[in-house]
């Protein structure tokens, strides 16, 4: 799957699509409400000790340290060691006291029930369907009875740029969905209250928020959304999806929507939230 992954662009040292620290810092700019939101809406509870499995560059460390509190700590893990270093950085500089590691989700270094709740956000899209399976067995097994796993993704079935075609971008994701791979794997999200139910937690809970962005875009915005579109487009092209993806590579090109006046673009982000039962037997 390396291959089909580095043509989304943007991979780091893993050779990932969409990893490099810089288009996801970016991301996360520019829907920093919602994704504070969204953590919000987990309930993480104060004096606990949670672990962000798949922290990137740390951005949610500072979020997740004011929701644990002083008495609570936080851990986190990323499998790109160039990210293990950013994180760090980034928590010494925020003052967050916070152990960062270089791991991986499908093993993690952790004894069980080491942790009061898992915080797990946009990294199951880059897992496939045997590999989610794993990364949930093992954050179940690491999270104590009674405690939280959150796990928070984009959706890009509602995603919608204008002006132009309203359904272009969705007609592209379902093309590229419809063989296996990173693209599949993006239109999974919606689906993962199953998955946490498959994996023997309870209480499960899902809700599904728009990250809504009007024209004129703001510059955060843009240092996303303008070179993300232009390289959907170019992967769109290469797939010969229907739709003039020409306006969106070049992200300064005035003809571009993104830099129309009352441009549009949204997306979706699932929050799932599971509790791992007392009576649960562990793998």
């Amino acid at each position: 799957m390396t291959g089909d992954h580095e043509s989304w662009g943007f991979t780091a040292s893993t050779g990932l699509g969409f990893t490099n620290a810089t288009i996801v810092d970016a991301h996360f700019q520019a829907c920093r409400p919602t994704y504070g939101l969204l953590l919000r809406q987990a309930r993480i509870r104060p004096g606990s000790h949670v672990l962000d499995a798949g922290c990137g560059a740390g951005s949610f460390l500072s979020l997740l340290a004011e929701q644990v509190g002083p008495r609570g700590h936080v851990s986190a893990l990323d499998l790109t060691a160039e990210n293990v270093t950013a994180a760090r950085l980034r928590a010494h500089g925020a003052g967050v006291p916070c152990d960062v590691i270089q791991g991986d989700v499908l093993r993690l270094p952790y004894s069980d029930d080491r942790f009061d709740a898992v915080w797990c956000a946009n990294t199951i899209q880059y897992l496939s369907d045997a590999e989610l399976r794993r990364a949930l067995s093992e954050m179940r097994r690491v999270v104590r009875p009674g405690g939280l796993i959150a796990v928070k993704e984009i959706d890009v079935s509602v995603v919608r740029a204008r002006p132009g075609d309203p359904y272009m971008f969705a007609d592209f994701f379902r093309m590229a969905g419809e063989v296996p791979g990173y693209g599949a794997q993006l239109l999974r999200s919606r689906d993962l209250y199953r998955w946490l139910r498959e994996a023997g937690l309870t209480g499960v809970r899902q809700r599904t928020v728009f990250s809504e962005h009007y024209g004129p875009l703001s510059p955060v915005e843009k240092a996303f959304y303008g070179p993300s579109c232009a390289q959907i487009a170019r992967k769109a092209r290469a797939l010969g999806a229907r739709g003039d993806w020409s306006r969106y590579l070049d992200p300064a090109d005035p003809i571009n929507p993104l830099n129309h006046p009352d441009a549009y673009i949204c997306e979706g982000n699932v929050l799932s939230t599971a509790t791992v039962s007392g009576e649960t037997t562990r793998p």
